[in-house]
């Protein structure tokens, strides 16, 4: 097993490598199409785009070991949300990374009566449970992190104000209720929450790139499912820039969302 999870590390920047150029294929593809580029070279593009799809099925395998292993790991996390979280997460990509390695054995001519289309869409229903369990956790991680900001600051409101603000103008100030519940007021909510946000997002780096490679992410599997249809272009362009920040977060590890 540990064998397994060594080969995987050692490989998986090659991985993302060639899933950088197999979507930046895609994506290029399909600006040709539209373009009305020459058959024969639309043809070659697919051609290189369906050879790199291979060489990446070909360097993940064992995959499924490497992400048994961290399910292992999460299932320790004291938080029970980032554990029940990240714990489904790593075993649907387990089982995403095992039904990846019989669609290998398929094209590569080893398994030649697998259904590849059966296959394909259980990978990809896999993968999908995987993202939105990435996209809870973020979630989770948000409002805590949220909720962290905005006691931070009412204390700070309370403090600084309290000589000169009244007691209910203190308190909608940190972000408590104000009576009658009017809609200026709720727009004023709304636009407070909206900057903590954007505060939290921007003093936590890994969590914002988390955030958007598993929401670019996610577009590849509803598009494969036939959940919502966003054509190759779209696939190709949210494929690359995920792709460019999984390899930002092997060249800087402390972009890493962790645990």
């Amino acid at each position: 097993m540990d064998s397994w999870v060594r080969f995987s590390a050692q490989s998986q920047a090659r991985e993302r490598l060639c899933r950088a150029a197999q979507y930046a294929c895609s994506l290029l593809g399909h600006a040709l199409q539209k373009h009305g580029a020459s058959p024969e070279l639309q043809k070659q593009i697919r051609q290189l785009e369906g050879h790199l799809s291979l060489g990446r099925k070909l360097l993940r395998l064992g995959n499924s070991a490497d992400a048994l292993e961290s399910a292992k790991r999460a299932v320790h996390l004291s938080d029970v949300v980032l554990r029940f979280c990240i714990t489904v997460s790593h075993l649907n990509r387990a089982l995403y990374f095992a039904c990846d390695n019989v669609l290998w054995a398929g094209k590569a001519g080893l398994a030649p009566f697998v259904d590849q289309e059966k296959w394909a869409q259980r990978s990809f229903r896999y993968y999908l449970f995987s993202l939105i369990m990435n996209l809870s956790r973020d979630a989770y991680e948000i409002r805590l992190l949220m909720e962290q900001e905005s006691s931070t600051c009412g204390r700070r409101l309370k403090g600084s104000a309290g000589g000169t603000l009244g007691g209910g103008e203190a308190e909608v100030a940190v972000g408590g209720s104000a009576p009658g519940g009017s809609l200026p007021y709720l727009a004023l909510q709304l636009r407070l929450q909206v900057l903590l946000l954007a505060r939290v997002l921007r003093g936590h780096p890994p969590l914002l790139l988390d955030v958007v490679r598993n929401t670019c992410d996610l577009f590849i599997p509803l598009d494969k499912l036939g959940l919502w249809r966003c054509g190759p272009g779209v696939v190709g362009l949210c494929g690359l820039v995920s792709s460019i920040l999984s390899i930002l977060t092997l060249l800087c590890p402390w972009l890493r969302l962790k645990p």
